[in-house]
């Protein structure tokens, strides 16, 4: 199932422009230069901030290859259907999360399975 032409046109606009605003902030690098100082309480700030820009950058970093996988699906018109159960995405979900590639209740199970891995890794780590 696909949407109406003049939603995905609006929901292209809002991509679009997500991503121009993305691709600026990831070319600005600023934060992650390593600085250095002769206080020791200076470079675990400096540390501190550089994994902060870090973690930050990889967030937007994820966010950019979403809504370019979203402009893509807009592209082949597979854009507003689940990519797993290829039911069509609730236009709320697509309103509030536009990069969505799949319908809540396959999302919310991925998201469980996501959890019930990172568990089982964190077990296996303490035994």
């Amino acid at each position: 199932m696909k949407t109406a032409n003049a939603e995905t046109t609006g929901v292209k606009e809002i991509l679009e422009r997500t991503e121009a605003e993305l691709v600026q902030v990831l070319r600005n690098r600023d934060g992650i230069a390593i600085e250095k100082s002769a206080d020791p309480m200076d470079e675990i700030q400096y540390a501190s901030e550089r994994d902060l820009a870090i973690r930050s950058a990889d967030r937007e970093s994820v966010l950019l290859h979403l809504v370019r996988g979203a402009l893509r699906r807009i592209h082949d018109g597979s854009f507003g259907s689940c990519m797993e159960c290829e039911m069509e995405i609730s236009p709320k979900r697509l309103a509030a999360v536009p990069w969505a590639a799949h319908c809540i209740q396959c999302q919310e199970a991925a998201d469980r399975d996501g959890l019930q891995r990172t568990d089982l890794v964190s077990e296996t780590q303490a035994a």
